[in-house]
This record gives structure tokens, C-alpha cells and sequence, in this order.
């Protein structure tokens, strides 16, 4: 089980990315970045300083994002393609299909602000649909890791990946849980806490909500497995079926939909190979309202004391064993 820390200091996962980016900027030469009018809030001011020619800002043209990006690679470039993740996934969907996954394009996607982060803007900017649009397409691993020690990792793997990558970040701070110097393995579940009652499977932003909730069930003499899920596709099907196997009953969390993201990958694989109770927290197929991003998180049950509760009624679904 990997070790995890305890400091509760939070983390802008933007920034671990960016520091990651321009290492490998300094490193490699043919390391581009292409954005969307988006320099600040992907956080890009430091590369652009640094390396002024090797930084496209297409302005707000996401299709065109997505095209040079296929067009950089195709020339032997390494582009890390930057946006606001409803705005690159949802406008430029035709563009990722057809110039990126289908091309199998060295393009590295990177969703900005993900989620639910840009809460107060409404729905329109909420990118609560992503997954279910990304994972579904051939040649395309979608990640979202849950801190900025996975996401630094995750970066020097995309970067080291021959193919494309779709890297969803949100910009809301959460704190580390993994333990300095992890290594991002793509399709590899993290098991931070281990349990026998229930498994609470997370990522992005709500794994550390998870790990809270699992403290709350064990004052209560609840033991949970907690799962760290940050690769969506390919979903790692050996821990799944572990959980369902080893504890009985699957509760998962997302910034996303109920339909077609995290928890619908997981379900894929429990009906198929073990059957047990699930339950999938998200937004439940609703445009959610405006509000920040903890408030709709707490507003769609997904609070630690509301996932522990949910945990408690999972577990009461639990066939008796003879």
C-alpha cells in the first residue's frame, strides 16, 4: 500500500504541470506548447518567457487548437495542447476524434479547469461531460490525477508516451496524498487505504474527499478500501474486481456526470466479471447550477460526511453471506 502523506496544505495542480513542463522544455527542444487564448489560466506565463518560439496561442479558435497541435506533431514536435476542458473537449470534439485518436497523433490534451472549477460561471463552463466524451475513443488514455505529486508524474509519462494523451486538471487545490517521487503507471488503480467493509473509488479532485470519508466510516468501526482511480481509460480492471470481490459493495465519486464517466467504467467491469452493490456519486444528470466548486460537490452528496452516509446504506445492500 502506498504511503500517504498528512499534509493538508493545498496544491494548484496547474502548477505541477507547468513546473514539469518547462524542465522538459529546458530538456527537449521539439517540447511545444499550443493554447487557446488561455497563457494565464493555464499558467504558461513561464514557459512563454522561456521559450517565446516555441509557445502557439491559436486565440479562441478550439478547433484550430486541436488541428496544430496534429499539424506540430506530425512535424516531429512533442505540442502539449492547453485549454479550458469544456471548451477543447466539447467544441473541438470532431477535431480530438478524427486529427488526434483516429491519427493516433503524439498530441498531448491537456483540460484545464475541469469539472466544476469554473462553478460561478454556470454550466456552460462546466466540463462535466469529458470523460464520457474522450474515454470512448480509440487510442486515447484519459487521466485525471488526484494531486500535484500524480500530476507531476503523470506529465513525465505523457511526455515519455508514444501517442496520444487527454489530461484532465483541475485548477480547485487539493492536498497531496501520494508520496514524493511516485510513478505514474497508466491503467494502475493506488491503493491508499486499505478495508474489507466497502471500496470508496475517486479521482481528481475527489479522491482526498474519499480518504476523509473513509476516516469518518472507521470512527464508526468501518473499515473502507480506498481507491485512487486516475486513469479512466484504460480502468484498471484487476483492482475493481478485487474491491468487488474482497469488500462486497463499490461506491464511486466524480466531478463529472453519473452517465458515462468514472463510475460507469467501473460498472462496465462489475456486471461483467463481479457482480456486487454499487453506488455512483456525481452530477446526476442535471446541468448543476451555479456555485464554487466545494459547494456543488457538497450540493451533489459528495461532502465526506455525505459519502460516508451513502457508504453506510451501500453496505446495508450487501447479501448476507451463509
Amino acid at each position: 500500500m502506498n504511503a500517504v502523506t498528512t499534509s493538508r496544505k493545498l496544491h494548484d495542480c496547474r502548477d505541477a504541470f507547468v513546473s514539469v513542463l518547462e524542465r522538459l522544455g529546458e530538456e527537449n527542444t521539439k517540447v511545444v506548447a499550443v493554447c487557446n487564448d488561455s497563457v494565464g489560466s493555464s499558467k504558461l506565463g513561464g514557459f512563454k518567457t522561456k521559450y517565446p518560439e516555441r509557445l502557439v496561442n491559436v486565440g479562441i479558435a478550439e478547433q484550430n487548437l486541436v488541428g496544430v497541435g496534429a499539424g506540430l506533431a506530425n512535424g516531429g514536435l512533442l505540442p502539449f495542447v492547453c485549454g479550458a476542458s469544456p471548451f477543447l473537449t466539447g467544441r473541438a470534439l470532431e477535431q480530438i476524434k478524427a486529427d488526434i485518436a483516429y491519427s493516433n497523433a503524439n498530441v498531448k490534451l491537456i483540460g484545464i479547469s475541469s469539472g466544476m472549477a469554473y462553478g460561478e460561471l454556470g454550466p456552460t463552463h462546466h466540463s462535466i461531460e469529458d470523460f464520457a466524451w474522450t474515454r470512448v475513443l480509440p487510442n486515447l488514455p484519459v487521466v485525471a490525477p488526484c494531486d500535484s505529486i500524480e500530476t507531476a508524474a503523470a506529465v513525465e509519462w505523457a511526455a515519455s508516451y508514444d501517442g496520444p494523451v487527454f489530461l484532465r486538471l483541475s485548477r480547485v487545490g487539493v492536498p497531496d496524498l501520494l508520496p514524493a517521487g511516485h510513478t505514474f503507471e497508466l491503467g494502475k488503480a493506488n491503493l491508499l487505504r486499505d478495508g474489507d467493509a466497502v471500496t470508496l473509488i475517486a479521482n481528481g479532485t475527489l479522491t482526498h474527499r474519499m480518504m476523509t470519508a473513509a476516516e469518518i466510516l472507521a470512527e464508526r468501526g468501518i473499515e473502507a478500501r480506498v481507491l485512487n482511480m486516475a486513469t479512466v481509460r484504460p480502468i484498471d480492471v484487476e483492482a475493481v474486481v478485487a474491491a468487488a470481490r474482497d469488500t462486497g459493495a463499490i461506491l464511486t465519486a466524480e466531478e463529472h456526470s453519473t452517465y458515462g464517466g468514472l463510475g460507469s467504467a467501473i460498472a462496465e467491469v462489475v456486471v461483467a466479471q463481479a457482480p456486487v452493490p454499487m453506488k455512483i456519486l456525481g452530477v446526476p444528470g442535471i446541468f448543476a447550477p451555479t456555485g464554487s466548486a466545494e459547494f456543488l460537490l457538497d450540493e451533489f452528496g459528495m461532502s465526506p460526511a455525505a459519502v460516508a452516509d451513502a457508504a453506510v446504506e451501500l453496505i446495508a445492500r450487501k447479501p448476507v453471506r451463509a
